[in-house]
């Protein structure tokens, strides 16, 4: 390894050989005296602001200032003040001018930790400071200069953020000029037992506890773990079994304990969409709503077969001009019930071209076969009230029964306007 590298390394405290971090290491050290744009990639507690140091601490700006700012946690209402400042009386609040960090820190570096959260609005001016160096204050007229270094991380993918409309392309290739991926933990597994060795020694050197350490068993199991939240969650195991066990030696039983999801699949979940501005949910009510109603149909149907086969009499006897068997008929007919003096069955098959049908007593008129209407919205509005109606007006019950939020639920009544 190099010996350049090594030293870094120890100066800011980074542990481990393997070759993918050592890697990261070399791309950081050859890109930092130059004033490219970085992104940093790695997930959530992989040490990404460490990458961000190195580039720094050897770039020609290293005696300026250099900041980190983390994104995700700066409200979106201040995000472009905190970034660009603002002057009095630009929004409520404002009672005095204000310098952003991309002032005060001129000549300097920036780090902007989970740079894929910032709002769209914030990322076209940060595209501005990209390409020319100028900015405006928030509620000002007059264009500022800034001479800053920008290295960017994130732990999401940007491309797919892009896909999706919440990522500008033209600022993540901006931003990308020069890309660094730091390897997870799970990649790194000579790295693992070293960095627990580390962790818990500096716990029970600061709090005086006995130093501890793993057996076979318990090694192989740190090791095979996935550490979803890498060096971060290696960190704080290592940290709760120096505190909490006597030691020295743990084993796999009590190393288990502070991996609960040990064993777990991590096979990859499907992700549903929560936007309601999709039909998907109403889809699926409509499809099993026609599935029940199908299965009603089928139930009736067996009904009347079975009415038949025992002797009760029904209004299409004798089928004109029609050598259909009973069964074949019934498999296609659509079956109406009527309930008065005399039970009557009126039997309509879309297979007979004759619109009549008759018995030994009198002619009986088929109803004329109607075309199911296949429109989503009427068929929405009858679903709805039809479960309204079941529940006695309260929308909470009847928009579980629908399998919709009562929020979709008290929109779709605005929107159809129902009573």
């Amino acid at each position: 390894m190099d010996s350049r590298v090594q030293s870094v390394k120890q100066n800011l405290g980074i542990i481990g050989n393997s070759s993918r971090l050592n890697n990261a290491v070399e791309i950081a050290l050859q890109i930092a005296p130059t004033n490219l744009s970085v992104l940093i990639m790695g997930e959530s507690g992989v040490g990404k602001e460490a990458f961000s140091q190195i580039i720094h601490k050897n770039s020609l700006r290293k005696d300026k200032k250099y900041i980190a700012i983390n994104c995700g946690a700066i409200p979106e209402g201040t995000i472009d003040s905190e970034l660009f400042g603002h002057v009095k009386g630009s929004f409520t609040g404002a009672v005095s001018d204000r310098k952003g960090y991309f002032e005060t820190v001129n000549g300097g570096t920036i780090f902007l930790d989970e740079v894929g959260e910032l709002p769209k609005s914030t990322q076209a001016r940060l595209l501005r400071v990209l390409e020319s160096g100028e900015f405006i204050p928030v509620g000002a007229s007059n264009v500022q200069k800034t001479d800053v270094r920008v290295v960017a991380a994130t732990n999401v993918n940007l491309q797919k953020a892009i896909e999706n409309g919440k990522f500008r392309e033209d600022l993540y290739y901006r931003l990308n000029t020069v890309p660094i991926t730091i390897p997870p933990l799970r990649e790194r597994h000579e790295d693992i037992y070293v960095l627990f060795r580390k962790f818990a020694n500096e716990t029970a050197e600061q709090y005086r506890r006995t130093r501890i350490d793993l057996n076979e068993s318990a090694r192989t199991m740190l090791m095979s773990y996935r550490w979803p939240g890498n060096i971060r969650q290696l960190k704080n195991v290592s940290e709760q079994i120096a505190m909490l066990e006597d030691g020295p030696v743990v084993s796999a039983d009590d190393l288990r304990k502070y991996l609960p999801d040990l064993g777990q699949s991590h096979l990859p979940a499907v992700a549903q969409s929560a936007s309601e501005n999709t039909y998907a949910s109403e889809r699926e009510i409509l499809f099993k709503l026609m599935f029940d109603m199908k299965k009603d149909m089928d139930d009736l149907k067996k009904l009347v077969n079975g009415m038949i086969q025992n002797g009760t009499q029904y209004s299409s006897a004798t089928l004109i001009n029609n050598p259909t068997t009973e069964k074949d008929f019934f498999s296609n007919s659509v079956v109406e019930f009527q309930q008065d003096d005399n039970t009557q069955i009126n039997i309509v098959n879309p297979t007979i071209n004759t619109s009549r049908m008759r018995d030994d007593n009198h002619i009986v008129d088929t109803q004329e076969i109607q075309e199911e209407s296949l429109s989503l919205a009427n068929n929405e509005v009858a679903f709805i009230k039809k479960a309204l109606q079941k529940f006695n007006g309260k929308r909470k019950l009847a928009a579980e029964e629908l399998g919709i939020s009562e929020r979709t639920l008290y929109r779709k009544i605005k929107e159809y306007d129902i009573q």
